[in-house]
């Protein structure tokens, strides 16, 4: 049988590791990040279809980024994607803080409502205001039209 070398993602110095991302997901998570080719001033390491200890899960994606820290909008915006996530804040290699992400009640201007009759998407300066319905998996009520939105990923602002 062929021995399977084993690949680790490298430490970093300072900056944030977003964690128990669900499997499939890193990608949307650089979305939400904004990142591309052309904005990349530090390293990003992505473990995709990583083994997990987590006994309800087989499976998960890791994200780290070199000297990043994650305002609270952004860590909504992954709340809705990969609920079960967590965030590490590390400085000089060493976890100075760690949290779950958190999804609350209501989810305002995060994502866009798929109703294209809803009155947040006919031009009119009303912000998409939603009520959370299910956490994991998110689940999302439109206040305005009560259209049920599933598919978030697809609808981040």
């Amino acid at each position: 049988m062929k021995e399977i070398a084993e690949i680790k993602i490298p430490p970093i110095r300072n900056g944030t590791v977003i964690d128990h991302i669900e499997n499939g997901q890193a990608l949307n998570v650089l979305k939400i990040l904004g990142v591309n080719e052309n904005n990349i001033d530090s390293g990003i390491s992505i473990g995709m279809h990583v083994p997990t200890m987590k006994e309800s899960k087989k499976w998960k994606d890791i994200v780290k980024l070199e000297d990043m820290e994650l305002d609270e909008t952004t860590v909504s915006k992954i709340a809705l994607i990969a609920p079960e996530a967590t965030i590490s804040i590390i400085r000089d290699y060493y976890v100075a803080e760690k949290f779950d992400v958190k999804l609350g009640d209501k989810v305002v201007g995060l994502v866009r409502c798929s109703n294209p009759n809803c009155i947040t998407n006919k031009g009119e300066p009303v912000s998409p205001k939603f009520f959370v319905e299910n956490r994991n998996p998110p689940r999302l009520r439109c206040v305005y039209c009560d259209r049920i939105l599933l598919n978030i990923s697809d609808n981040l602002i």
